[in-house]
């Protein structure tokens, strides 16, 4: 954890705020391990007397989540994924373990997403498709959707995943601190890894076969990055703190993409902007139905489809779920999105795109081409 980004994001305790308890600006408890300005080890404290929560940095990763318990039974093994192991010793492992299990699960998933971010820079990587890049590709078009705004100073990239598209935020915007925010431990030190220089990461061959790759990287703007692991509905930032925020085919992985909608507005600066992409790829384990935009009625006016009704939410002041205070900058309702799974599989998403802008409240409707 950066001490520059905590000093300018300020995080507050997501448990007392989570209780209605106000806000408690985190203290810097315990330094365990410190290098050059970045605490590798340590402990964060709340100072309300009721509350006194404690909240780890694990690798240089705050943990700052209202429910820690249930963060680190979930994800706890993420902490313990190496990438020092023999290349052979790791296949064993994984055989032994299984398919369909939490190892395969997690190892599936780094993949896929280092993959995505970092392969163009792998030179044991063959060029073919699908291509790496589909996340900053997506992020590009974002940009130039939403045009010049206000400077950013600090930029939050929501389901950062591996990280690559934080470096990129960091690089465009120049005057910008940059934090990556995800719960996916794993990923979240692969991307500090990135950060110090070096990616390594086993990528899926097919089933459980892997090669390790691990190659040097220089990402621009590497030390105005870190990457924290926060629950993006309860963020630890108070109102109007961000600049820029991007949460990129994030909005159907939550319980409620309403409240994600909401907490991002609140977050936003006046003329702060918000890239948010979404292929509606609803999973209920993930979001229940009910809470989904779109897709789980084909009787509607508009037979499910999730573009009416998110445009909806955001335009219609007596819509029962609305969200105010955006306004629409750009749109691209079919925006490709194919990355790869192993060596003879890929997915391949449509991707609905909005730069949007944080308008003040009573200033028009959220989605007016005219206030844009």
């Amino acid at each position: 954890m950066r001490r520059r980004h905590f000093s300018a994001f300020a995080p507050h305790c997501p448990r007392c705020a989570g209780a209605g308890e106000g806000l408690h600006a985190l203290a810097l408890a315990h330094v365990g391990a410190e290098r050059d300005g970045d605490v590798l080890a340590g402990m964060l404290l709340c100072p309300n007397p009721a509350c006194r929560h404690e909240y780890p940095i694990i690798d240089g990763i705050p943990i700052i989540v209202a429910d820690l318990a249930r963060l680190l039974s979930e994800r706890g093994i993420d902490i313990l994924l190496r990438d020092d192991l023999d290349p052979m010793l790791e296949s064993l492992i994984g055989d032994a373990i299984g398919p369909g299990t939490w190892f395969d699960v997690l190892r599936q998933t780094v993949s896929t997403y280092a993959w995505d971010g970092w392969a163009d820079l792998d030179p044991a990587e063959a060029p073919g498709e699908p291509r790496p890049g589909a996340a900053r590709r997506c992020l590009a078009r974002l940009e130039e959707l939403a045009g010049p705004g206000r400077q950013v100073r600090r930029a939050l990239d929501l389901g950062c995943g591996a990280g690559r598209t934080s470096f990129d935020l960091a690089a465009r915007h120049r005057d910008a601190l940059v934090l990556g925010i995800d719960t996916g431990l794993a990923l979240l030190r692969l991307a500090r890894g990135a950060g110090g220089g070096r990616v390594s990461y086993a990528r899926r061959r097919i089933g459980l076969a892997y090669d390790r790759r691990a190659f040097a990287v220089a990402p621009d703007g590497a030390e105005r990055v870190d990457f924290w692991a926060c629950d993006v509905l309860a963020l630890p930032f108070a109102a109007g703190s961000a600049d820029l925020l991007a949460a990129l085919n994030l909005l159907d992985c939550v319980a409620s993409p309403r409240g994600l909608l909401a907490a991002m507005a609140g977050l936003l600066a006046p003329d702060g902007r918000l890239l948010l992409a979404t292929p509606y790829d609803w999973a209920a384990h993930a979001t229940p139905p009910a809470a989904w935009i779109g897709g789980h009625s084909q009787r509607g006016p508009d037979g499910g489809a999730g573009e009416p009704f998110l445009r909806a939410l955001l335009r219609e002041a007596a819509h029962p779920q609305s969200v105010t205070g955006l306004a629409l900058l750009g749109e691209d309702t079919d925006w490709p999105w194919q990355t790869r799974l192993h060596d003879r599989a890929a997915v391949r998403y449509v991707t609905h795109l909005l730069a949007l802008r944080r308008d003040g409240e009573g200033q028009g409707s959220a989605l007016d081409p005219q206030r844009g």
